[in-house]
This record gives structure tokens, C-alpha cells and sequence, in this order.
């Protein structure tokens, strides 16, 4: 008989001590794969939406603006020195060093006009990239013509627009070819048009109001990105749109520095079973003990017996830990998460991960109760029975 079935023959035979020391670390355990599961499944989801998130860099003209107040009353202000931003340039956007990170560049011009006698907002666009720069959009048609519309929900609500009508914009008619779903934005008090047919009614040929840059990957330079466009257009502004994706990143790592934290301290806990345990099991063992001493096992033999049966129940352990943590996060996800969450595929190097933590756990825990049996003296063990 070796020191390998003695170690699992003593599991056996206390059976009740096995299964608490297994139920500590694998509690312990699968906290630790729910938590760290459930961050990347969340993180991951985060990123995939940023890349759909549309425009995420607007360039609008530069003004300057001189503010007027006295005592505290605002009393408006001087704006001065506008640039508007002009269509031919916006090709020195595709020249930066980050070029390859933008997905899409969408110019816009903006105006009023007068549809059927009735005051309206036109915006003039570039369909062909919108599923980029406006992934929410829900279009039941084909984009609009030259002589075609778009009209948003409101502005559609508003002005009694319908599908196939032909109204009169500043003069010209047109066609409502489309109307737009809701996006609960600022596009449905809008009408669409082509970009050209915009410039032509506003009457700014080869103006443009604002242009959205789309740069799709989540660890895009943005930052950088903004300032090699502002070189590239030095009488436009350019701004990066990252607050909301920003916020979301930043409450999704608060929630995985204290999940880590309460994740640490479950493990602890389920290390302290484990020592609390093996230090009863070994003064129950006392006589057992001491007989191995009296026929000529080491003390490093008697360790290597502990440290066996911590071992065992521990490889055990993690494997069961992972389990119950995998099945954690899909409970998780389905209430949680809502239907849009993908679902979590399992990480091998988490289940590596989940058992080395529960093995580690384990035997450092199991490192005194094995020293202590190791040091007891066999003539004080023996008369113990």
C-alpha cells in the first residue's frame, strides 16, 4: 500500500470532512469563474455595441463666441470669424495616420424650408453609409432618390406626411418615399434627403453643417484620431462622442473590483474550512499518526498523506466550482443581461484558472495541519489509544 491509497482510503473513511472541505472551495471557486464569466461576458458585449454604435467623432465649423454678462444676467453673445466646412475637403480625412480606423465619414447639411407652406428642418446625407454611421435606423423601403424624401417619425406626425405623397419643398416637388421608425433621437424631427439635393434647396452648394466619423473597434485611438483630423481641418471643431460608452465601461469596472474583492474574500473563507478541518481530522488521526511514526514513516512521508488528501479534495473541488460558476453565469445573463446579451461560451483558460486557484487554496491551506501531524511526537500519539 502506498502513501496515495492510504490518502484515499482515509477520505473514505470519513466521508463528512471530505464533502465539507469540498463544499468551502467549491463555493469559493465558482464565485470566482461567475464573476470573472460575467465581467468578460459583459465587457465583450460592451465592446461589440460600441463597434455598432454609429458615429462616435463629429466635425462641426469653428466658431468663436464672446459671451455677455453682467452680474450674474446673461445678456447673450457675439458669435464671429464662422468658417463653414466645404465638401472638397473632407477627403484629408481619409489621409491621417489612423485612417484605417475609420469605417465610415457621413456629411450633413442642415437648413429650414418650407414643405407644402409649412416650416420644416431638412437634412441632406449620404445614404450609402448610414448603416454604419445610424445602425438603429429601421428602413421598410429603399433610400430615397434626388427627388425623393425621408421623413422621421414626428416630422412625418407633424406635418401629415405619408407614404407615395408628393409635396412641395421650397418651390421643388418631391416625393415622401419613406418614412423613418422612431429612434427616440433628434432624427425624427427631421426630414432626410440626398446630400446634393439638400445643398441645392438650402441653396449651399458644397456646404456641409456637420460630418459623423465612424471609427469601428473598441480600443481605437479616438483621442488621437480627433487630433489628426482637427490638423487635417483647422477651421472645423472635432469632437469625440465616448461619454455614454465611457460611463457604462467605467460602472462595469467598479463592479468588477468589488465583485474581486468579495470574490477574495469568499476564497479566504473557503481556505479557513479547509484548515479549521484538516486541523480536526489530524487530532482525530492522532493515534493513526503514530502508529505510520512507530513503523517508520517520515514526517515528510506523513505531510505527503495530508497534503494527497487536500490535494484530492481540492482538483475536485475547482472542477466542481467551475461547473456551478458556469452554470452562475447563464442564470446570471438570462436575468440580468436582458436578450440582446450573447451567451457565454466556456474560457478553458478560466476552468485552468478555477482549479489552480481551488489546488493553491487548498494545499496552502492544508500546509499547517500537515507540519503539526508531521511534528507530533509518536510516544505521546501512541498512548492515545
Amino acid at each position: 500500500m502506498n502513501l496515495s491509497d492510504i490518502a484515499f482510503k482515509n477520505l473514505l473513511r470519513r466521508k463528512s470532512k471530505a464533502a465539507f472541505i469540498l463544499a468551502g472551495l467549491a463555493i469559493g471557486v465558482a464565485t470566482v469563474v461567475a464573476v470573472i464569466g460575467y465581467s468578460k461576458t459583459m465587457t465583450h458585449d460592451i465592446n461589440t455595441k460600441l463597434e455598432k454604435f454609429g458615429a462616435n467623432i463629429l466635425i462641426v465649423p469653428r466658431t468663436d463666441n464672446l459671451t455677455l454678462s453682467y452680474g450674474g444676467i446673461s445678456l447673450g453673445g457675439v458669435s464671429f470669424d464662422m468658417q463653414p466646412l466645404r465638401q472638397s475637403e473632407l477627403h484629408k480625412i481619409k489621409t491621417i495616420k489612423n485612417a484605417e480606423n475609420v469605417a465610415a465619414v457621413g456629411p450633413m447639411v442642415l437648413g429650414t424650408v418650407t414643405l407644402d407652406a409649412k416650416p420644416a428642418s431638412l437634412a441632406g446625407i449620404e445614404f450609402g453609409a448610414i448603416h454604419i454611421l445610424k445602425p438603429w435606423w429601421q428602413l421598410q423601403c429603399q433610400p430615397p432618390g434626388d427627388e425623393g424624401l425621408l421623413a422621421g417619425s414626428e416630422a412625418a406626425r407633424i406635418l401629415g406626411l405619408s407614404m407615395g405623397q408628393i409635396v412641395t419643398v421650397n418651390g421643388r416637388p418631391m416625393q415622401v418615399s419613406g418614412l423613418l421608425a422612431p429612434t427616440g433621437s433628434q432624427d425624427d424631427q427631421l426630414i432626410f434627403t440626398r446630400l446634393t439635393t439638400a445643398q441645392a434647396l438650402l441653396n449651399k452648394p458644397g456646404e456641409i453643417s456637420i460630418v459623423e466619423v465612424a471609427a469601428l473597434c473598441h480600443n481605437c485611438p479616438v483621442d488621437d484620431m480627433v487630433a489628426q483630423i482637427g490638423e487635417k481641418l483647422p477651421s472645423a471643431k472635432v469632437m469625440a462622442i465616448q461619454q455614454v460608452v465611457k460611463g457604462r465601461l467605467e460602472a462595469l469596472a467598479h463592479f468588477q473590483q468589488f465583485s474581486f474583492g468579495l470574490s477574495i474574500v469568499v476564497v479566504l473563507i473557503g481556505g479557513i474550512v479547509v484548515l479549521v478541518t484538516l486541523m480536526g481530522s489530524v487530532r482525530e488521526r492522532t493515534g493513526e499518526i503514530g502508529i505510520f511514526r512507530a513503523v517508520g514513516f517520515r514526517r515528510s512521508h506523513v505531510m505527503r498523506i495530508i497534503f494527497l488528501e487536500a490535494g484530492a479534495v481540492s482538483l475536485l473541488a475547482g472542477l466542481i466550482g467551475y461547473g456551478i460558476g458556469v452554470g452562475g453565469i447563464w442564470a446570471g445573463l438570462r436575468l440580468f443581461g436582458g436578450p440582446s446579451i450573447p451567451p457565454f461560451h466556456p474560457d478553458p483558460l478560466l476552468a485552468v484558472t478555477a482549479i489552480l486557484v481551488s489546488m493553491v487554496v487548498g494545499l496552502a491551506a492544508s500546509a499547517y495541519p500537515a507540519a503539526l501531524a508531521a511534528r507530533m511526537d509518536p510516544n505521546q500519539a501512541l498512548k492515545t489509544l
